[in-house]
């Protein structure tokens, strides 16, 4: 038997219960956030956040009152201790990411480095 991996990475409520909400409206309770780092954008690394059905053995899952949020084994530490949030404003709709180990970011807020 296999230990499952964790991750330190933070699910605000709202973004919780906005994940909550997508999964229910797609009907598929097999469905988990992912969060993945990928070389790319301006700054240097870009930020994935994608509904998943497979975890992989070396996946990192944290569950957040039902909510699982999955990151890729080689994004964990590029992620420790970042916090995911959801804004719904009339300036921005959309999730956001807080993460204290990105030495800059860009003004589209989607790469960092």
């Amino acid at each position: 038997m296999t230990e499952t991996l964790t991750h330190n990475v933070n699910l605000t409520d709202t973004a919780r219960e906005k994940v909550k909400a997508l999964i229910d409206a797609e009907g598929n309770d097999e469905l988990r956030l992912r969060i993945d780092v990928k070389t790319g954008g301006c700054s240097g690394f870009i930020y994935q956040l994608y509904f998943d059905e497979i975890v992989e053995e070396n996946d990192a899952v944290r569950e957040f009152d039902g909510v699982e949020v999955v990151v890729n084994f080689k994004s964990v530490p590029y992620l420790d201790g970042a916090s995911i949030d959801y804004e719904d404003s009339i300036q921005k709709q959309g999730f956001t990411i807080d993460n204290p180990n990105a030495q800059s970011t860009c003004a589209c807020g989607d790469s960092f480095s």
